[in-house]
């Protein structure tokens, strides 16, 4: 980046999907692997050679009454204290705190596009200080696009990386083995994806994608839907699913397909 240079990277958006009922909040892989924060409403700032914090986190304050129903926040103190940043801030104040940091920097590492209201907020504090230039003020004067470095970083693994990497796919062999096991006619597609979310659960992992788990006389791959069709003898039951395990700032895939002819007299036997 350099010593001229800004990163600036938020948390992934909670999604509603209908009226006051969310989707199960992923947050953003960019954020979580420089982070290690799983929040939402949150942004992480890289500031190379400033004497007062260099890593910068905006998040939610400690709210006692949304907390009962949103889960335990870590706020300002305890993003210090329990995820490394120099600093934090609440998130509310950042429209009056992070003009401030991007003054003086040449560049602004940002990945544009992928969430459009904050693009304009981050397009916003830098236009706020361009229209302040004649009264001494240096506005950045060039946005790079982050995404390409840091996904550079994510190409080479640590030790404890490829080891979580290891155990990701483990746990996603073992489910499917499970799901083969318990496949035999008469049992339903949802069935079966219930066998594989609990191998993944019982192991503290989690699922980037919704796994599937299809049966028909031509299932051929893993991504059809998973309905209500029961498993007929003679079935082709494939499905296909994707975990991750995570320790700290580090997050890890395994993708496995199966595909597995389903014969009354071969059900439950791998």
């Amino acid at each position: 980046m350099g010593r001229d240079a800004i990163a600036v990277v938020p948390s992934a958006p909670v999604r509603q999907r209908n009226n006051d009922v969310e989707y199960n909040y992923r947050q953003d892989s960019d954020f979580y692997y420089l982070t290690g924060f799983s929040e939402p409403d949150a942004v992480a700032v890289l500031i190379p050679g400033r004497e007062a914090a260099e890593y910068v986190l905006f998040v939610r304050e400690r709210n006692r009454e949304r907390e009962i129903w949103d889960g335990k926040r870590a706020g300002p103190d305890g993003a210090v204290e329990e995820y490394g940043a120099d600093d934090a801030f609440p998130i509310t104040d950042i429209d009056e705190i992070l003009p401030g940091m991007l003054e003086g920097r040449q560049r602004v590492f940002y990945t544009m596009g992928l969430n459009q209201e904050f693009d304009q907020r981050v397009i916003g504090w830098v236009n706020s200080l361009r229209a302040q230039a004649r009264s001494g003020m240096h506005p950045p004067q060039e946005f790079v696009a982050l995404d390409h470095a840091l996904h550079d970083m994510r190409l080479f693994k640590s030790r404890a990386e490829v080891s979580l990497m290891r155990r990701a796919g483990q746990i996603g062999a073992d489910a499917h083995v499970r799901g083969m096991r318990f496949c035999r006619p008469g049992r339903m597609e949802y069935e079966v994806m219930a066998e594989l979310l609990h191998e993944f659960n019982r192991h503290g992992a989690d699922i980037p994608t919704t796994p599937s788990s299809a049966a028909a006389p031509t299932a051929a791959c893993c991504t059809t839907a998973t309905t209500a069709r029961g498993l007929n003898d003679g079935d082709l039951a494939a499905g296909g699913c994707g975990l991750r395990i995570w320790l700290l700032r580090l997050r890890h895939y395994a993708h496995l397909p199966c595909e597995r002819p389903l014969h009354a007299r071969t059900a439950g036997r791998v």
